[in-house]
């Protein structure tokens, strides 16, 4: 029994709670994961995992034995990383998921950058919107913009996006434009609706001046639940756009998109980096959030409200 792997597939199945899960994260069959985590419970003389049909739960000793697994594993990633050159530089995969419009107009464009600083770091980029398990499909880090909701995740705050209302001149030929926001309100108007991964709806954006402060939720014909798809449907002309400064720049400056409310403000939208509380936060992983946070501060620094 290699006891190193048999730690890792034991540290796998109590994070995924199954076995199969834990066998595709590892690229191992079932049955190698389960023969690992038995040898180990034989070596060990205890029982670490309660299994039954629908369920693996980790026993009060596995529990003990987990939280060790996790320090021995994370030391010897160290270990092997301080070891793997003159420079020591970070090395190994990392799997992340961000952000389509994060992906295509900031992050993909600035990697060269980072692969000129960390060449053996390999990443695996998720571009989605949806809700990631970072558990179950054992992935290092998200970014995500708005508020986390998950409390279990740690996060540390990297941007603040600034917030601007925007829409296509087809849009306003057709409509008109609209003088205050609550003329969106109207059944002659029309938003782009946004589903958020983590309700399924589109939410009241809430704009304020020097006297007001209201929310407006608008009709739509329209819903997306991805960025891109997003911009994509205002510069259509299907409806009036709630974009980040960063998705719109390049769009108001060809005049594909004008924008509107401009005595109005918007509250900036958080951007976080989360990672799974029980991870070690790996060499390979603690660059790649620094990395993250460098260069949002080009485009979104974290104002000094709310900074974590």
């Amino acid at each position: 029994m290699d006891r190193f792997d048999a730690m890792q597939a034991f540290a796998r199945v109590v994070e995924a709670g199954s076995f199969t899960k834990a066998a595709d994260t590892l690229h191992m069959s079932k049955t190698t994961v389960t023969q690992l985590v038995q040898q180990l419970e034989a070596r060990l003389r205890v029982k670490l995992l309660n299994r039954t049909t629908r369920k693996v739960n980790v026993t009060a000793d596995g529990a003990v034995y987990y939280e060790r697994v996790l320090r021995l594993l994370a030391d010897m990633d160290d270990a092997e990383t301080s070891l793997s050159g003159a420079s020591s530089l970070p090395r190994g995969r990392l799997r992340v998921d961000v952000p389509s419009p994060l992906a295509r107009l900031i992050l993909v464009p600035a990697l060269p950058d980072f692969y000129a600083r960390y060449p053996d770091i390999q990443i695996d980029l998720g571009v989605s919107d949806r809700i990631v398990d970072l558990i179950d499909e054992n992935v290092d880090c998200v970014v995500r913009g708005g508020e986390l909701t998950d409390q279990s995740l740690m996060a540390r705050k990297v941007a603040d996006l600034p917030l601007g209302v925007f829409a296509a001149p087809s849009y306003l030929a057709r409509v008109g434009t609209p003088a205050h926001p609550r003329d969106l309100e109207d059944s002659a108007h029309r938003i782009v609706g946004f589903l958020w991964a983590r309700t399924g709806k589109p939410v009241p954006y809430a704009l304020y001046n020097h006297s007001e402060r209201l929310q407006i939720k608008g009709r739509y014909a329209l819903a997306v639940d991805d960025g891109n798809a997003y911009l994509a449907a205002g510069l259509a002309g299907l409806g009036v756009l709630w974009l980040p400064r960063y998705m719109s720049r390049d769009c108001e400056a060809s005049g594909a998109l004008v924008p509107l409310f401009q005595d109005w403000s918007l509250e900036p939208m958080p951007l976080y980096v989360a990672f799974p509380p029980n991870r070690h936060i790996s060499l390979k992983l603690r660059v790649f959030i620094d990395w993250v946070v460098e260069l949002m501060a080009q485009h979104a620094p974290v104002s000094g409200r709310g900074a974590a």
